[in-house]
């Protein structure tokens, strides 16, 4: 569990890790938060680079969340690493099978399963956050993501269901990034000598 007191001092790393790590998650809130507005208003956004590199930024964001994130148990952080570098070849089979066009993802029905891995590397940390400092909104993400992205590929999502559902993962992603960025630094360290 996440502590808020202090244990050891924190080291000048110890600090550019955690804001790295903050960084990431409140990157990864306002892409998806761009990418709503460019659902809703797709006239707007007419450029074809814009959605390759927003989903690039989403990646990054990603990993500098899961490369810099702080877990007790080395054996989930391993785990989680081995998961960003199954995503980051998703994302290269992606790229390539779509040309470079990322809106190809909603022409074919397993486009958005190669999100997936993305997802759920997105859904760990946010339900890694809820375990330890109780930001519940991080577990329904940890489930939602992937099933809205399976919901996309099976077409079980129709009509405008699809917007409204990603806006409600970026409603709680906004939600759950303004609840955690601004908590003291020293949260995310909590007690290092129980570090494995």
């Amino acid at each position: 569990m996440g502590e808020f007191c202090q244990y050891q001092p924190l080291t000048r790393w110890e600090k550019v890790t955690v804001v790295l790590y903050r960084a990431g998650i409140a990157m990864s809130c306002l892409i998806a938060i761009g990418v709503s507005f460019m659902l809703l208003k797709p006239s707007y956004f007419k450029s074809p680079l814009l959605p390759i590199i927003m989903l690039g930024l989403l990646y990054m964001s990603t990993g500098m969340s899961v490369l810099s994130i702080h877990l007790y148990v080395r054996k989930y952080k391993e785990t989680l690493k081995i998961l960003y570098s199954i995503s980051a070849l998703s994302g290269a089979v992606l790229f390539i099978l779509s040309k470079g066009d990322v809106l190809w993802l909603l022409a074919t029905p397993y486009g958005p399963l190669f999100l997936i891995p993305l997802s759920c590397c997105l859904g760990f940390i946010t339900a890694k956050e809820a375990f330890c400092f109780k930001l519940y909104e991080g577990y329904i993400l940890a489930l939602i993501m992937p099933f809205y992205l399976i919901m996309l590929s099976l077409r079980g999502l129709r009509g405008i269901v699809p917007f409204y559902g990603f806006l409600a993962i970026a409603f709680l992603l906004l939600l759950f990034t303004l609840r955690k960025v601004f908590m003291p630094l020293h949260c995310d360290i909590g007690d290092k000598t129980a570090y494995q």
